[in-house]
């Protein structure tokens, strides 16, 4: 898997918030390469000099102090972890001179059979303060006819509770096969089917596709909030972690969802946004390669469009709530019936 360097350059980072005046800025960075090894990096600031001691575990926020991976000087800001094992995932603890620590994990968890599929830890709320645990959220694209190998993933992460974010139609025709709990949420997806059959047809115009996703967005505000209301309220049951997202491609419907969580996390927006545009590095549309042969450049044009994560959408259903119901955060709570209460409880789970 290639290193992302673009994504992670504004939103892979992590700091470690400074809680005095002697506390320095630590930030990290964690990523797989092409044959599936971790390179974790640190920057801290200002800078330390001593040893960065390296911690693994298969699961987050449980590590042997006892049995540290391997030392090394902290002014090179980077070490590699060298590993066989592509199925359980791993997460690191780094600890700097045994005085400061940061957990870390790759963001992006490779799939064979289900696409897109994130991990929302290490976001840091307004001022740093907090962070999202690793290893409680997950979003993707639909999860269904699993590879033999994605199921050992999934079953590996500890996954409980999938929400299933696609219409009837679509969970009929592909249903989700996993051992978790699904809860079936249907948003609808818009006049999908009519585009798509559009653009085969060679009747798509410029244009249309920004249309149908302009729609899509204002539909989700205005007509899908008792939907989106329920998504929200499973995040309240603690016993349902961990939790994975999902729809057709983790894109819209996903994207929509995991904005209003980190917003009621109180995500700054330009973390939100660059996770949301995250998509197209993840996204695998090989699958529509034969869709696009012999399109006409409007239709390949209105394809690219719904295909792909615009920050335009998810900026105009932002500016719609806020002109329309004050602030995300009132929309959270008069619209999806997501109270302060709620919410509370949900930053007692997730962030530490």
């Amino acid at each position: 898997m290639p290193c992302r360097l673009k994504y992670y350059s504004l939103i892979g980072f992590v700091s470690l918030s400074a809680c005095s005046l002697h506390t320095p800025e630590i930030q990290t960075l964690c990523l797989r390469d092409e044959i599936g090894n971790y390179i974790i990096k640190w920057e801290t600031n200002p800078p330390l000099e001593g040893v960065m001691t390296l911690y693994v575990s298969d699961t987050p926020g449980r590590f042997d102090k006892s049995a540290p991976v391997s030392d090394t000087d902290i002014r090179e800001g980077i070490t590699r972890y060298v590993t066989n094992d592509n199925i359980t995932r791993k997460y690191f603890l780094l600890s700097f001179n045994d005085k400061y620590a940061e957990t870390v994990a790759a963001r992006f968890v490779p799939m064979d059979s289900v696409p897109n599929f994130r991990d929302l830890g290490g976001y840091a709320s307004y001022g740093n303060k907090k962070k999202i645990r690793w290893g409680k959220v997950f979003r993707s694209g639909k999860i269904e006819r699993l590879s033999p190998r994605d199921s050992i993933k999934l079953n590996k992460l500890g996954i409980k509770t999938i929400i299933d974010l696609r219409t009837e139609e679509e969970q009929a025709a592909s249903p989700a096969s996993h051992t978790a709990r699904i809860i079936h949420i249907p948003v609808s997806n818009g006049k999908w089917d009519g585009i798509l059959a559009r653009i085969d047809e060679g009747r798509a115009r410029k244009g249309d596709g920004v249309v149908f996703m302009q729609d899509l967005y204002i539909q989700y505000v205005e007509e899908e909030k008792e939907q989106f209301g329920k998504a929200l309220a499973v995040f309240e049951e603690k016993d349902n972690y961990p939790v994975a997202i999902s729809c057709s491609l983790g894109k819209d419907r996903v994207g929509f969802l995991t904005a209003l969580l980190l917003a009621a996390l109180d995500i700054p927006e330009e973390v939100i946004l660059n996770d949301y545009l995250a998509t197209n590095d993840f996204l695998r549309l090989n699958r529509f390669n034969a869709r696009v042969q012999g399109l006409d450049p409007d239709a390949q044009q209105t394809l690219t469009v719904i295909l792909s994560a615009n920050p335009a959408f998810l900026d105009l259903a932002f500016r719609k709530i806020k002109k329309e119901y004050g602030s995300v955060k009132e929309y959270l709570t008069n619209e999806l019936h997501f109270s302060e209460y709620g919410q509370n409880k949900l930053k007692e789970i997730l962030l530490f």
